[in-house]
């Protein structure tokens, strides 16, 4: 829906993603959204670029945020939030996280 406005599929998918999650990084991107990972990290950089998301590590992952200070930040926010809300159910549930694929390790404690 918002693919014409921001220029790709991949950087609708990455702000609706974000505006749902708060934080998202590129491999969790790339296998939720069923997508190559080097679009994914290219729109990444294109948005970081452009002031609206800033990215910091987390260990040895970089991660991606809402940039408090982009001055129309309230603005997209609301358009990727009403264009959420047009998606088709089915649609919707390529947004939901990856569930744990690993087991837990034996004898830790459940959070």
């Amino acid at each position: 829906m918002l693919e014409y406005l921001f220029g790709n599929k991949s950087v609708e998918q990455i702000l609706i993603y974000v505006w749902l999650h708060d934080k998202a990084y590129a491999s969790e991107l790339s296998k939720l959204l069923e997508s190559p990972l080097t679009p994914i990290q290219k729109a990444l950089l294109k948005l970081e670029d452009g002031g609206l998301l800033v990215s910091f590590k987390e260990g040895k992952t970089r991660l991606y945020q809402w940039n408090p200070r982009y001055p129309f930040l309230e603005e997209i926010k609301s358009l990727v939030g009403k264009s959420y809300e047009y998606l088709p159910p089915k649609a919707k549930k390529h947004y939901q996280p990856l569930k744990r694929k690993r087991p837990r390790k034996p004898g830790k404690p459940l959070d």
